[in-house]
């Protein structure tokens, strides 16, 4: 690898850069969520958890709660295997693209890639993290 770059990632803020994009989605949707907390409840609605508003509690939380932890880079793998295992439930809860018909399908089905390589992403946060 160049100097240059070794020196680039060898950086205390650019950990803490690196943590903040892979959580974006995460504390994003947390944020929007304590915002607009009917909106949340309407989503898990949407996808059928029942009761609402426990679910859009418990989500929230997760989001919040994961990402703070992967950021602060304190128990690290515990925020990352929080919202890697949210995510993992997401895709029969709310991307079941094998039951739905094009073009539907394909689009769910490239959602459900990306939550897979995010999970991956978490994997190796928790991986590198201090404490790892």
């Amino acid at each position: 690898m160049p100097h240059a770059i070794t020196a680039l990632v060898q950086k205390r803020w650019f950990g803490l850069f690196a943590r903040l994009v892979l959580t974006f989605v995460f504390w994003s949707a947390g944020l929007a969520g304590l915002l607009d907390f009917p909106a949340k409840v309407a989503e898990m609605r949407a996808v059928g958890l029942m009761p609402a508003e426990a679910f859009a509690f418990a989500v929230t939380a997760v989001q919040l709660g994961g990402s703070l932890l992967v950021l602060s880079d304190r128990w690290t793998w515990l925020g990352a295997g929080m919202l890697g295992v949210f995510l993992a439930l997401t895709i029969p809860i709310a991307h079941p693209f094998w039951t739905m018909d094009e073009p539907l399908r394909t689009q769910e089905f490239y959602i459900v890639l990306e939550h897979v390589s995010l999970i991956g992403g978490l994997m190796t946060a928790a991986w590198r993290s201090k404490a790892g």
